[in-house]
């Protein structure tokens, strides 16, 4: 979609709505969090969202915000941008991508971002980014948003007024990401906090159709969506007994067998979890295409073993995956409520 809105209209994929091509301006607004599943169930809090021109979309596998961000910006798959989740092996290391740092901390130096992600974004056209400003000098944004021109902010309100006054000074092309809604979805679930964020984000969303200029077009989608997990559960003694470490996130869980025991590490997870999750080998997982037509070499190697993914709704725990408060809202897995995302147009 991206190489599309930035570069030649003739590329556009035959999925994308008519009324995303063509405009003297494009806003691309990802919504982080913002299921397809989930606005459906609650259309009536977004009336603006609800009027545009929409469809649902599929994610990347896994459904997770690290992996999907790149995608959009580059237009790769997983297997050829290589950012592959959440909580990714190099070497016998994990880095936690989204806060770029491994057991010893800060890893920008010792893992440079341009090494697991190497392909521009944009089609190698510099947009301005609206980002919060936390972000500006994160290893993840020096990954996925490589020489891009950053434009921080640090509340939603003066986000909105950061894309309007873009718009205004004429830029063909903006890159706004908002984190709200999955901050929220994580931290109390789809209840009446999620709703609340949804009417805040209506809003914004409000204002900017509203202040675009003429024959722009504002185009919204989501990195993936999300389910309530009640439930949390470790790898069964007998997986867990040839397994050297984890990685990936509680939703797309990794294990990485001791030398020798990949083949029982993966009969033991079928017979123990098979009833709750998809258990597939690293090599079923790259021949099934779960990450694309194309896996490199590099990108092959930051995967595990046997990956648990479950499809009921639990979560897989381990020890070193932890935050600063109890998820209740999770993703990562490839259940629909994940996996489909929303892809909205409205055109000035």
């Amino acid at each position: 979609m991206i190489p599309a809105l930035v570069g030649d209209p003739a590329d556009a994929p035959d999925w994308l709505q008519a009324g995303a091509i063509g405009a003297d301006q494009t806003i691309v607004l990802v919504l982080d969090g913002l299921g397809w599943m989930q606005l459906q169930d609650r259309l009536s809090l977004m009336p603006t969202l609800a009027a545009m021109d929409g469809q649902a979309i599929t994610t990347v596998c896994p459904s997770t915000t690290a992996t999907a961000l790149t995608s959009i910006t580059t237009g790769l798959p997983p297997g050829e941008h290589g950012v592959m989740g959440y909580r990714m092996a190099i070497g016998r290391d994990v880095l936690n991508v989204l806060r770029w740092t491994t057991h010893r901390g800060d890893a920008r130096q010792s893992i440079p971002p341009r090494s697991i992600n190497a392909h521009d974004p944009f089609g190698s056209q510099r947009p301005p980014i609206v980002v919060r400003a936390e972000f500006e000098h994160s290893g993840f944004t020096a990954a996925h948003l490589y020489n891009t021109r950053l434009v921080g902010y640090r509340m939603p309100s003066t986000m909105v007024v950061e894309v309007a006054r873009l718009a205004r000074s004429g830029e063909p092309f903006i890159y706004v990401y908002y984190d709200g809604i999955d901050k929220v979805a994580h931290e109390y679930g789809l209840g009446e906090h999620y709703e609340a964020e949804l009417v805040a984000v209506e809003w914004m969303i409000k204002y900017l159709v509203e202040v675009l200029p003429p024959r722009s077009a504002l185009l919204i989608t989501a990195d993936h969506g999300h389910i309530e997990v009640p439930t949390v559960v470790r790898p069964s003694p007998e997986v867990l007994s040839g397994v050297d470490f984890q990685s990936g996130e509680a939703r797309f869980r990794w294990l990485h067998a001791l030398p020798g025991a990949a083949t029982d590490v993966l009969e033991a997870a079928r017979e123990q979890h098979s009833d709750v999750s998809w258990v597939r080998s690293r090599q079923e997982c790259i021949d099934e295409g779960w990450f694309g037509p194309v896996v490199t070499p590099a990108a092959a190697n930051r995967l595990g073993d046997v990956a648990l993914v479950p499809f009921e709704p639990i979560a897989f725990e381990e020890p070193t995956d932890t935050g600063p408060y109890e998820l209740v809202g999770r993703h990562g897995s490839l259940t629909a409520a994940e996996v489909l995302v929303p892809l909205l147009v409205a055109r000035k």
